[in-house]
């Protein structure tokens, strides 16, 4: 079974990207597929509002930067749930009346699908920019390790611990 990712592109033109050979060398990446069905079915309901940037500051820090002039904290909420990201601005309607009604501020509802183990590390906003701060945090047991080769009187005792390991799995 290959998995496919369809990408929109301007005025309905489309091209789809055969992703096969990327996961011919890898196990356990099926729920890949999902995670590009739901992307895609995020962008296709949301609009331009507001604009946003992502940073990457080093290897496992990242910003997302929202353009919200004329929001304060008061308008804004942030949630996490379930590794989706959203941030919503509310503006109450203004009886003010305009000459000319050009700065955008509409409500909105952006998200984001943030990758396992990516925490929300802390959020605050000036001169206009909300800026919310993220970092990955790769639990002990994921980290990259070596691992020691064993050879001679080392490995025996490493095979003799490794199969009482397993016979006790099984004897269970």
């Amino acid at each position: 079974m290959g998995f496919q990712l369809l990408v929109a592109q301007k005025e309905d033109n489309m091209n789809t990207f055969d992703l096969t050979p990327f996961y011919r060398h890898s196990i356990g990446f099926d729920h890949l597929e999902n995670i590009f069905d739901s992307m895609i079915k995020m962008n296709d309901v949301t609009d331009n509002y507001p604009p946003y940037n992502i940073h990457s500051n080093g290897k496992d820090n990242y910003t997302i930067e929202l353009a919200v002039a004329g929001f304060d904290e008061k308008n804004l909420s942030i949630n996490l749930e379930d590794g989706l990201l959203t941030i919503s601005g509310n503006k109450d309607n203004e009886n003010s009346q305009y000459m000319h009604h050009g700065i955008a501020n509409r409500s909105f509802r952006r998200t984001f699908r943030l990758a396992e183990y990516v925490e929300v590390i802390g959020a605050g906003i000036k001169n206009g920019i909300l800026q919310i701060h993220l970092e990955r945090k790769l639990p002990e047991e994921l980290k990259p390790k070596n691992i020691e080769i064993k050879t001679g009187s080392a490995f025996k005792k490493f095979l003799d611990n490794t199969s009482k390991t397993i016979e006790g799995h099984i004897s269970r």
